[in-house]
């Protein structure tokens, strides 16, 4: 494989401006990518089972369409329920034997789902074998005669910035069980969307706000104001949450939610269009916009993503670099031990010499002979 090793000039970690987003668990597009590499794990391991292979499968699409709700003091109703489509490719028969595919995922989904408690989620899954040269592919049981299943790159970073940092802070506190036993007003679908403007930083946050723990807008306010209080002051920086809200409209000025989903009536959910391998979305450094979600590990979009992280992590940790992004290109068929191409893109210790070309390679044939 080719390896590129880039030395950058600049850090790209103190860019004057700097955004970085997070849809939490409960978020429409996090609940299609949750479902959907729940259902290839699932498929996954009962390949493995019955089999002693895994055989081909992608299980990478779903829309979760918003349904019809409701929401009033002390608590609204659904009218009608979100929907949640999946689709994808899977080995449905082996030999004489069926392989019940679309019954899997859908036990998968569901278990995924109830895990949202007061969630109403109809869910529907529309299924078909693979092509033939696809699934040939997972023909070989050995792992290290992988081939590549897709054209298709991946990319990561390490470490991350301070401001991702901070992101990541503010959603582990949000679902602590400290937290959840102290605002049980707090709904599962949260975003957070930071800014750092220079040395200045600002988040804000969208919080599915569960109607039936409040009676007024003013009890909604209250609360609302408790928490931008708390988070301003807990991670030292200007925060503000659902920004939309109109108190003078009422009930419906402000987000409120009878589920705690905006999936229920007012959003939409896609795969892919969540966060990334490191639970981010981080504009400021290269991106794949492949999901891994619900892919096979022979998917490049999938394997790569990892693979690059885990390169990146080494070359800072084993090679001394102060931070690295790395970037990998393959073609279908392909062995997927061997990339095309890894960049490595390099900063801090060696713009003097100090990290090695050999050390940055080893680094990279290390990470991938262990794929």
């Amino acid at each position: 494989m080719d390896i590129v090793i880039n030395r950058l000039k600049a850090d790209p970690r103190e860019a004057s401006v700097e955004f970085v987003e997070c849809k939490c668990c409960g978020h429409p597009d996090t609940i299609c990518d949750l479902v959907c590499e729940n259902a290839g794990k699932a498929l996954a391991a009962y390949y493995e089972k019955c089999f002693g292979n895994i055989l081909h499968y992608n299980i990478d699409k779903a829309l979760l369409v918003a349904g019809t709700a409701i929401p009033k003091w002390n608590g609204g109703k659904i009218v009608k329920p979100a929907r949640l489509i999946i689709a994808g490719r899977a080995t449905a028969k082996v030999g004489t034997r069926q392989v019940p595919v679309e019954r899997i995922i859908k036990e998968s989904a569901r278990k995924t789902l109830s895990s949202f408690k007061r969630a109403k989620i109809d869910v529907k899954v529309m299924t078909a074998p693979g092509s033939a040269n696809l699934a040939q592919i997972f023909s070989d049981k050995k792992r290290d005669l992988a081939v590549a299943n897709d054209t298709s790159f991946g990319c990561a970073h390490y470490p991350a910035t301070r401001l991702e940092v901070l992101v990541l802070a503010i959603r582990d506190f949000l679902y602590s069980a400290n937290f959840r036993k102290r605002f049980p007003q707090v709904g599962d679908d949260i975003k957070i969307m930071a800014l750092r403007d220079k040395n200045k930083k600002e988040v804000t946050l969208a919080i599915a706000f569960i109607d039936n723990f409040f009676s007024s807008v003013a009890e909604y306010a209250a609360v609302k104001n408790e928490l931008e209080l708390l988070l301003s002051k807990k991670f030292n920086v200007l925060l503000k949450i659902n920004t939309l809200d109109d108190y003078e409209s009422g009930v419906g000025g402000v987000y409120l939610t009878v589920t705690g989903l905006s999936c229920e009536m007012g959003d939409d959910g896609q795969v892919g269009r969540g966060n990334r391998y490191d639970g981010l979305i981080t504009p400021n450094q290269p991106m794949s916009l492949e999901a891994i979600a619900g892919k096979n590990d022979n998917h490049p979009g999938r394997a790569y993503q990892v693979a690059a992280y885990k390169i990146a992590e080494a070359v800072v940790k084993k090679g001394g670099a102060k931070f690295a992004s790395v970037q990998m290109l393959t073609d279908i068929g392909a062995p997927l031990r061997k990339p095309k191409v890894v960049a490595v893109s390099l900063i801090g210790e060696a713009n003097n010499g100090k990290v090695k070309a050999g050390k940055v390679k080893a680094a990279v044939r290390s990470v991938m002979q262990n794929l």
